[in-house]
């Protein structure tokens, strides 16, 4: 069995995204318009970007036996993406999103639910697959799953980078594990009580990953290797969906280290990427292509 560049085990769905002038008031009609079905979840998006980019990669995760879970394989197979590691709980519902984009800022509401089947288990994910990959990459979603595919990982030398969103169950134990942990703002208010995101990268650095970083939307991002604080802004786009945006981050900052960059410059292509995808609804539609990267200079 061949390996792949990049293994992904976390969430998939499917996203069902509107747009709307402005978030409204209970109990009230909100009227949206051009609606876009696409597959969703911060894994799968990424290893979409990393496929289009010209990677190979297998992902592994849960879905349903439903209509929802039909399209959420196709979506990821169609991309030239491995789904042998998906595992189908027969019964049970895939997960899926609804989003509401507002007009003029990008902010978007997330309404989801979760897959209800049972979480894919440890047992479940392929480490001989894992093992002849060149990174894993994880969100942490399934706690059992993610710690152990993270400790076989380390410890066949398979760099381990974690999409930390929100602090759930397992991830400060991932963020010990991982070679690169990059959090979104409301992880880092989450596990800190100080809103320094500063403070916050010297917390999680002592956790032990290489690099830490924090992104912040608008205001860029923040990142810490060697002691050395890298804070830049955002790219400057006219932003109509903010969807998928971190899960490009992420894809642009594997990107870099598969292609032996300097950090520096995997973090600049992950922000520069993030912010392509802002500007189409959904978070494949703006994935920038390898000519438009090569336009810019990476």
């Amino acid at each position: 069995m061949s390996g792949f560049d990049v293994f992904g085990l976390g969430q998939c769905s499917l996203d069902c995204i509107g747009r709307i002038e402005a978030y409204p008031p209970p109990d009230v009609k909100c009227e949206f318009s051009d609606m876009v079905i696409q597959g969703g979840g911060p894994v799968a998006t990424a290893l979409v970007a990393l496929a289009r980019w010209g990677l190979s990669c297998t992902f592994a995760g849960t879905i349903g036996d439903d209509l929802f879970g039909e399209m959420i394989e196709d979506s990821l197979r169609n991309e030239g993406i491995d789904t042998t590691g998906i595992v189908k709980r027969a019964g049970f519902s895939s997960q899926f999103a609804f989003i509401a984009a507002e007009a003029g800022d990008g902010r978007r509401t997330i309404f989801w639910q979760r897959p209800t089947g049972p979480p894919i288990g440890p047992e479940e994910v392929d480490i001989v697959r894992l093992g002849k990959s060149c990174v894993f990459h994880t969100d942490g979603l399934f706690a059992a799953a993610s710690i152990r595919a993270a400790k076989e990982a380390k410890k066949r030398g398979v760099p381990v980078v974690v999409d930390a969103g929100t602090l759930r169950e397992g991830m400060l134990e991932l963020a010990g594990l991982s070679d690169y942990f990059i959090a979104s703002r409301t992880f880092a208010r989450q596990f800190s009580e100080s809103d320094d995101p500063e403070d916050v990268l010297r917390k999680l650095s002592k956790l032990g990953p290489r690099l830490a970083g924090v992104t912040l939307g608008h205001e860029g991002y923040l990142a810490v290797v060697d002691g050395t604080i890298i804070r830049r802004p955002p790219y400057p786009v006219d932003a109509i969906d903010t969807t998928g945006c971190g899960d490009v981050f992420h894809a642009g900052f594997v990107y870099g280290l598969l292609k032996k960059w300097d950090y520096e410059k995997c973090l600049d292509y992950a922000a520069w990427a993030a912010a392509m995808v802002s500007m189409k609804m959904g978070g494949r539609a703006g994935i920038p292509t390898l000519t438009e990267m090569r336009k810019r200079g990476f």
